[in-house]
């Protein structure tokens, strides 16, 4: 059968396109494109330099702009996963009701200066102040690791740790093997681990006999080709927290991680970290706070953890919330702990000899837990800081390993040294990231113009992330001071009230200051012009860092 003739005519029109005509249209298309996505960005992102990046990378690099918008443009951590955080949480506040445990109060303990500040924090994330702990603050991770070993060992009813990097390597191994000891013994052990952080981990062995052993693995934030296309891939869990036995917390920068063994191929030296191990005696207190948030984050993770709180909400407000648990034996334990401590605490760290004396514990400590995530506690542990930054009278000491800020926190910073508080900044000389290292320098001219000290720290790449306010207020905990830990990862920060405490991260901070090359204002304008443009030109993409 012939095919009609008038549907072999291709049309005329068509047919007399050329080349300049379709590279017309795509021009067009690209022009309609490129404005949809700009409103799309000045709609969408509140935070003015974040835009304004964004819109910079959108016009040099079209196409890897727009890819990249449509992967991680936007903070979005999954409708689905936010949901059951909602569900996880109010089921959490639920149990709290039932057992009278009162999370959002204590303001009344602090000066009155520092109340408005608190106030926000537990508007935000249901936390207020609890008084009376135990703090210790570890600086060695011999020191940390071995006192974590030893709280394992001693457990007895529940374990709960997450964290950002598990490297099973040197002394992890042995933080593992106490692990795996204590869930074979009874003890309930959980452990929350980010997907990406701890890629490695998850193709381990190390993975492999923690389940068989009956520790509960659980992979936060998994990553996946088809995940990508509904929430960020490049949204972390940050947060490093440990949870034992209901009374004893640890909270800091340290990952599970022996900086003997971890990136020694990034030619930064080893990493330093330090945390604060917490003991209370109370029914409500930092380490049940931190308890709430690993159990919520747990549960958050897939329909089967959220399910599994639900059926077992009455077993875990016996585990998590005792009252008054074993408080003799407790105490029995600590005194045992100490004691061990004190004889295996060696007086060097990183990768040079630096001597940090070893820190008593301080009694009556009052502190408070600041949780943040993106697109549910909004950024309050930036608020916090810039807040407290503006009421500064006498000294800001900032110790990070990553210095990348926006305009109203270097603003923040810039306007104290101008007002006359003393303002120090302790970053490591190199770190491990390329551009992160670019864009803090494009920071420095105005800041050491502005009167603030820089301090460039050569014993390794220093990892602790500490604000020293004053003599009375200190932020401890896993918060970088970039725009990626302030709007992006999920992060845990801990505020102390308490002068005595807060001495201890002050000291501690000065001894880096001792390992330190001060920056000079002269010695920084000597760069040269191709420099200081590489450097800004870097500033210009910081936020998205």
């Amino acid at each position: 059968m012939e095919m009609p003739v008038e549907t072999l005519v291709i049309d005329p029109q068509v047919a007399s396109w050329t080349w300049t005509d379709f590279a017309g249209l795509g021009l067009i298309l690209h022009i309609i494109l490129m404005v949809v996505l700009t409103l799309r960005i000045v709609s969408v992102q509140r935070n003015i330099g974040v835009a304004i990046a964004w819109i910079a990378v959108l016009f040099t690099l079209p196409i890897f702009g727009l890819i990249a918008y449509i992967l991680v443009g936007e903070p979005m951590i999954g409708s689905r996963y936010r949901k059951r955080v909602q569900q996880a949480r109010q089921l959490m506040n639920e149990m709290a009701q039932r057992e009278r445990l009162v999370f959002n109060k204590g303001q009344s303990l602090l000066p009155m200066h520092y109340r408005g500040v608190s106030q926000m924090g537990t508007r935000w994330t249901g936390f207020g102040v609890f008084p009376e702990h135990q703090m210790q603050l570890l600086t060695t991770p011999h020191a940390i690791f071995q006192r974590l070993i030893a709280d394992i060992n001693n457990a007895r009813r529940t374990i709960l740790m997450e964290f950002y990097i598990l490297y099973p390597k040197g002394q992890i191994l042995e933080v593992i093997d106490a692990l795996m000891a204590a869930a074979q013994r009874g003890v309930e052990c959980h452990i929350l681990i980010d997907s990406v952080g701890s890629f490695s981990f998850f193709n381990s062995d190390a993975h492999k006999s923690l389940e068989k052993a009956g520790v509960f693995v659980h992979q936060s934030l998994p990553v996946g080709l088809f995940k990508t296309l509904f929430q960020r891939s490049d949204l972390r869990n940050h947060r490093k927290i440990v949870v034992i036995d209901e009374h004893v917390g640890y909270i800091g920068s340290f990952n599970l991680v022996d900086p003997k063994f971890f990136k020694q191929d990034k030619e930064v030296g080893q990493w330093i970290d330090v945390a604060i191990r917490s003991v209370s005696e109370h029914e409500v207190s930092i380490t049940t706070a931190m308890a709430k948030v690993v159990v919520t984050d747990i549960s958050a993770e897939s329909n089967d953890n959220l399910d599994a709180l639900d059926k077992r909400v009455n077993s875990y407000t016996r585990k998590l919330y005792v009252r008054n648990p074993t408080i003799n034996e407790m105490n029995s334990r600590i005194k045992v702990l100490d004691e061990i401590i004190n004889y295996l605490d060696p007086p060097s760290m990183g990768a040079k000899s630096i001597v940090i004396p070893q820190m008593p514990v301080v009694e009556g400590v009052v502190a408070q837990l600041i949780p943040s995530a993106p697109q549910v506690t909004a950024h309050v542990i930036y608020h916090t800081l810039v807040t407290v930054i503006h009421r500064a009278n006498h000294r800001i000491r900032i110790t990070t390993p990553y210095f990348v800020p926006d305009e109203a926190l270097s603003g923040a910073l810039m306007t104290a040294a101008k007002r006359g508080v003393e303002v120090t900044l302790i970053i490591p000389e190199k770190v491990d990231s390329f551009l992160v290292q670019h864009a803090s320098q494009a920071y420095y001219q105005d800041l050491l113009e502005a009167g603030v000290t820089i301090a460039l720290f050569k014993g390794g790449l220093l990892h602790a992330k500490t604000v020293v306010i004053d003599d009375d207020y200190c932020l401890f905990g896993t918060v970088n001071i970039d725009m990626r830990s302030f709007y992006l990862n999920m992060e845990v920060t801990l505020a102390i009230y308490t002068p005595e405490m807060v001495a201890q991260v002050a000291d501690c901070q000065e001894t880096y200051l001792q390992n330190c090359r001060f920056l000079g204002l002269e010695e920084w304008q000597q760069r040269s012009n191709h420099e200081r443009l590489f450097d800004n030109v870097v500033r210009l993409f910081s936020p998205l860092l």
